[in-house]
């Protein structure tokens, strides 16, 4: 890579972290105040940094421009993904993030645990709400009338054990509204079991869903549903705090 474009790069990187003058980002990157100045005077002509108070030089609107373009699942996921590395190394099954679609839940980011006997991955499939964990975690902080309005659609039911009664359902997202989380035990699929809580962003809004799911004969252990329930719901407030 050209050096220049690596040293720009290496000062919009550290502005972004913290807003610092021409010295300050000098010592930090180990280069010339001169380069750092230079550097500085070309990427402010583009808007990539501004001055903050006169001396110390921060990220410009041409690059939170950029920020604003990325789709919110590319930067939800990117938020989300050490989260999710987390819960497979504790836990030693698959973690993924589901995101809101209408009335269905889209997955858009799993990392796989290493062992022989996986569930595929749910990269790019979308669910009814109804019948996934990720799904009622969403749905359950919907407005009373919203939910009334899912229920009295058509629910579709993907196995035997897929709640599709109303009264039901509504007792049930009521459940999960207070408890913070939601578990699914071969309602989806047969043979798969899952478990997933809310992100909720700024406005305290629930965005998006982590969840954890394995095979039902494996997944949850005996006596480990305690444990992997506050693993994911603490990898969702770590998320949610990012989100502050």
């Amino acid at each position: 890579m050209v050096q220049s474009v690596e040293r720009a790069f290496a000062i919009l990187d550290a502005v972004a972290t913290r807003p610092a003058g021409v010295t300050a980002l000098a010592d930090r990157l180990d280069l010339p105040k001169s380069t750092v100045a230079r550097l500085l005077s070309s990427l402010e002509d583009l808007g990539a940094v501004e001055r903050a108070d006169g001396r110390r030089w921060r990220v410009g609107p041409s690059v939170e421009a950029f920020a604003r373009s990325v789709p919110q699942e590319r930067s939800l996921a990117a938020l989300a993904r050490p989260e999710l590395v987390d819960l497979v190394a504790a836990l030693g099954e698959d973690a993924g993030l589901g995101l809101p679609d209408g009335y269905d839940v889209l997955y858009v980011e799993q990392v796989e645990c290493d062992h022989p006997v996986q569930v595929r991955d749910w990269t790019g499939t979308r669910a009814p709400l109804h019948t996934v964990p990720s799904g009622l975690v969403l749905l359950a902080d919907w407005p009373a009338e919203a939910i009334a309005g899912y229920l009295a659609h058509d629910l579709a039911a993907l196995t035997p054990q897929t709640v599709i009664d109303a009264e039901q359902l509504r007792a049930r997202l009521e459940d999960v509204r207070r408890s913070g989380y939601a578990w699914g035990l071969e309602e989806y699929a047969e043979g798969i079991n899952s478990v997933a809580a809310p992100i909720h962003d700024a406005s305290g809004n629930a965005i998006a869903a982590i969840h954890v799911h394995g095979p039902a004969y494996r997944f949850p252990s005996r006596g480990s549903e305690s444990r992997v329930t506050e693993a994911v719901v603490a990898a969702a407030l770590a998320v949610d705090r990012l989100l502050l």
